[in-house]
């Protein structure tokens, strides 16, 4: 099947799922609804860049076919004009369409948890992460995402660890690629010597659970509740608000009580536990086709350096793609769409190399 073939089954598919939305009974399955809504979402963007390349196609054939015919000096030179507008345009199409072709990741629609933890480096390295939270933060509201803190450690400066959700557009597509450690290079405030110190964070990028992706069974939870205490250890709360749930066959845990409410601090714990639950299934399931796979292109092992941020050089490194940047200081205002959106360029033409059409 060439790449138009392709192209006109996909239209049929749209159309098809376009029908089925039109049924009224269709809205008393809500898991058939959601499953039938976001194929046809995935699809509607390729559909519709499709009819403007088809649109296009028809133009160039009509300027064509005037340029053949026509005697007038001056109406042949606007087709001729025509023609190579258009052709320039159905290229630059023909190259959206091929990515919008590429296996569509099904997480991608998703909105995502976010989590940033100090590493090596002590103070520093909790620094860095309040540091990480203000650029992810200003970053998301100046592309229209919400942002909304779930929990949070604080350290002696800085942040130990924080948890945070952001719902937006095609939330994890722009940001699973932030997965991983990132190391910071720069003197620290308490150095008297003005040496340059290295510290790490990792951050970990989840995409949002609900109950038609993952099951949670609360019989294999187990929820204690305690006193909420502050830093060093003094009470901020007298009553047993802090909530802490441990899911008993990982071992995971995930500890709230940033609410004065024990409900509140409860569902975001029981919250963060399925994003939790639910990311490591699928980390396992990438694991099993990765080892199928040589040649897979991807990214996302939290163990691994991604990016090294240098603030002597004023130098961002993305070690992935062998991306340098110098204007760190932007980056750090929240200026980090040049960095995403070239790891997204980069891996869907690292996809296209091995597309067949």
């Amino acid at each position: 099947m060439d790449m138009f073939d392709k192209l006109e089954s996909v239209v049929r598919r749209f159309d098809d799922l376009t029908e089925k939305m039109a049924n009224p009974d269709l809205y008393n399955n809500k898991g058939e609804f959601k499953k039938i809504s976001e194929e046809r979402s995935s699809l509607e963007d390729l559909v519709q860049k499709y009819l403007e390349y088809k649109k296009n196609k028809e133009q160039l054939e009509g300027a064509k076919e005037l340029l053949k015919n026509e005697k007038d000096e001056e109406m042949r030179e606007m087709a001729r004009m025509e023609v190579d507008e258009t052709s320039d345009l159905l290229e630059t199409l023909t190259q959206e369409l091929n990515i919008l072709l590429l296996p569509k990741d099904p997480l991608d629609e998703k909105n995502v948890f976010v989590e940033i933890r100090a590493g090596a480096g002590g103070d520093e390295a909790s620094l860095f992460v309040a540091d990480m939270y203000r650029l992810y933060q200003i970053y998301f509201r100046s592309i229209g995402f919400k942002v909304e803190i779930l929990s949070i450690s604080q350290g002696d400066v800085g942040i130990k660890e924080i948890i945070f959700s952001v719902a937006g557009e095609k939330a994890y597509s722009k940001l699973k690629y932030e997965s991983g450690v990132h190391r910071v290079q720069r003197v620290p405030k308490t150095e008297s010597q003005g040496r340059v110190h290295t510290s790490t964070v990792t951050v970990a990028v989840m995409p949002e659970v609900d109950e038609v992706d993952f099951h949670l069974d609360l019989n294999e939870v187990r929820i204690d509740v305690y006193r909420s205490g502050g830093s060093g250890g003094q009470s901020v709360n007298t009553t047993d608000s802090a909530v802490r749930v441990t899911h008993l066959p990982t071992g995971t845990v995930v500890a709230i009580q940033d609410e004065k409410s024990q409900i509140k601090n409860k569902e975001k714990a029981l919250k963060i536990l399925k994003t939790k639950l639910y990311d490591q299934m699928l980390a396992e399931k990438k694991a099993i086709e990765d080892a199928k796979r040589k040649d897979q292109v991807g990214t996302g092992d939290r163990s691994e350096r991604i990016r090294t941020y240098n603030f002597p050089q004023g130098r961002l490194t993305d070690h992935r793609i062998g991306l340098t940047i110098y204007n760190l200081d932007k980056i750090m205002e929240g200026n980090l769409g040049e960095v995403t959106d070239a790891l997204i360029a980069y891996y869907q033409s690292e996809l296209l190399k091995g597309q067949e059409f």
